[in-house]
């Protein structure tokens, strides 16, 4: 052995030594838990990060837009599903998990985790058909009453495994053969985009079985291309086709009902280009009847998906455009609180949020590089 290395040994011993006399002296140190505020802030923003340079694992950044600043993170699989309930007490993830990382035994799972202080509660274990697809808004959705949770299966036929979150439990399992998603609909159930153009709503009891289920011609798929990712206000969902019309279908009542279509392009508008793009295109702003639309120009076919600078504001009464939002960089998502002095917020590709001031229709702020892809972006109730 080299002296240097005799030296650095009896000095380490004799301070390990010298300090274990006094070790139970010293005070503990004690790593205290943050609680955030509950009710939270109708700005609060709940960001899903996919994170693609990690395959494996994903995260929920937890943002106050008012002071740009990080208040938490959860951590969830990659590409995991999440979703807030409507009571705000609980933010839910339907992760999906190998035993050796990236292979091995495949374990599903439903997290609860309390909004307070972000750590899970509870768990229950899936059948593993959970669908691994990039991350939808209505891959997982809560029932209104905050009683049932469903979560979208793909293996490649198609059902929604119903969790009782009371009773923590897998409830049934739902097929949907030929649709796809679940939309929250009612106190209980959900409704299912189907690829022949209809839509299916699946009602449900207080246990989570079916008690029935209804078929209702919604669009033509050999005529409209359907965007999926609507956007829900109340019983009514929006839909965009990727050439920006707007096909609205309410839910109310217990019944299907399509509602007059209108669009976001006018001709002129239609013949420069104009047209929705982005992966969360649309926006609800309900105190304000406004919706919000993520629009590019040079549109084809190869850029329905494609991030963009330009926001369009509609009055959602009339479907007039009324304004014009920029962002300093391109947005791909977007999200809108439900106040009476809204925020949007637009995720970019950079890893960073743009805010906006609804009220005042400026662009208000950004936080730059606090996930690696913030993918979609979910707000309090």
């Amino acid at each position: 052995m080299r002296r240097v290395d005799r030296h650095c040994i009896c000095t380490a011993l004799a301070l390990a030594m010298a300090t274990s006399g006094v070790r139970a002296d010293l005070p503990v140190d004690e790593i205290g838990a943050t609680v955030l505020p509950f009710p939270p802030d109708p700005h609060r923003v709940y960001i899903l990060d996919v994170d693609f340079k990690n395959p494996i694992a994903g995260r929920v950044v937890v943002v106050d837009p008012k002071q740009k600043r990080m208040l938490g993170m959860t951590t969830n699989a990659f590409v995991a599903p999440t979703a807030l309930s409507p009571d705000n007490k609980t933010l839910y993830s339907a992760n999906l998990f190998y035993s050796r990382g990236s292979y091995g035994e495949r374990t599903d799972v439903l997290v609860a985790w309390d909004t307070q202080t972000l750590r899970p509660t509870w768990e229950v274990v899936l059948p593993g058909k959970r669908a691994s697809v990039l991350t939808e808004k209505y891959a997982l959705g809560i029932s209104a009453d905050n009683q049932l949770a469903y979560i979208f299966n793909l293996t490649p036929s198609t059902s929604v495994t119903v969790v009782n979150t009371q009773s923590r439990s897998v409830a049934a399992e739902i097929d949907i053969s030929g649709c796809v998603l679940n939309y929250p609909v009612g106190t209980r159930g959900f409704a299912s985009l189907c690829g022949d153009g209809q839509l299916q709503v699946v009602t449900l009891d207080d246990h989570g079985q079916e008690t029935g289920r209804t078929r209702t011609p919604f669009f033509d798929p050999d005529k409209v291309r359907l965007n999926e990712r609507a956007i829900a206000n109340g019983d009514t969902y929006y839909f965009t086709s990727t050439d920006g019309e707007i096909l609205p279908v309410s839910f109310a009542d217990g019944k299907t009902t399509p509602l007059p279509t209108w669009s976001l392009v006018s001709e002129q508008e239609r013949k420069q280009g104009w047209a929705p793009g982005g992966w969360q295109v649309l926006a609800l702003a309900p105190r304000l009847d406004r919706l919000y639309a993520l629009m590019h120009d040079q549109h084809s076919d190869g850029k329905w998906e494609d991030p963009g600078t330009t926001i369009w504001a509609f009055d959602l009464k009339t479907g007039r455009k009324v304004g014009v939002l920029e962002s300093p960089k391109p947005v791909w998502s977007l999200q809108a609180s439900s106040d009476k002095a809204p925020i949007l917020v637009g995720t970019d590709l950079e890893g960073g949020v743009q805010f906006f001031d609804l009220t005042t229709g400026k662009h208000s702020g950004a936080m730059d590089k606090i996930a690696d892809t913030p993918i979609l972006t979910l707000s309090p109730w």
